[in-house]
């Protein structure tokens, strides 16, 4: 079931997450999030794909630079668990925040993918996600540098 986020989903999340900073370059970020930290990120436009009381995976947007002139372009983060790729579900997650975002006035959303993630690249053009820019060498993560592959959807 995909549902708006709660803050007693915040540990679950939390722990997919720092997962995914601890050993993946899906995020550049090296610091791993409290559970109170997620539970602010987490309490406005997150939705979370639940099943048998499990989060699986959790999708999120916010707005995509500061100031007025872009507040109706957006940029998204989804993580699923280990165990939640492949069944379609990672698809019906972004399939509903796009719907959401596009419900509370937005135009575009953002996909920022690690270039070493090529499986986020192809997820995201099968969502019509449109690769716009890479940029070289913009995250810095396990001794080396990574590029961004920026990618866009109009909603």
């Amino acid at each position: 079931m995909i549902r708006a986020a709660i803050p007693s989903d915040a540990a679950q999340i939390a722990a997919i997450w720092n997962h995914a900073i601890r050993e993946t370059t899906i995020t550049f970020n090296p610091v791993e999030k409290p559970e109170e930290e997620v539970a602010t990120l987490t309490a406005q436009d997150c939705l979370v794909w639940e099943e048998d009381g499990r989060i699986m995976g959790f999708a999120r947007y916010f707005p995509f630079r500061g100031g007025e002139g872009y507040r109706f372009t957006v940029e998204h983060t989804i993580m699923l668990h280990d165990e939640g790729h492949g069944n379609g579900a990672g698809r019906r997650l972004m399939e509903a925040l796009c719907a959401h975002a596009k419900a509370e006035g937005k135009h575009s959303m953002f996909a920022g993918c690690s270039a070493e993630n090529r499986g986020a690249v192809a997820f995201h053009a099968r969502l019509g996600f449109q690769e716009v820019a890479t940029l070289p060498e913009v995250g810095f993560k396990f001794g080396r540098w990574i590029d961004l592959v920026l990618m866009q959807k109009f909603l």
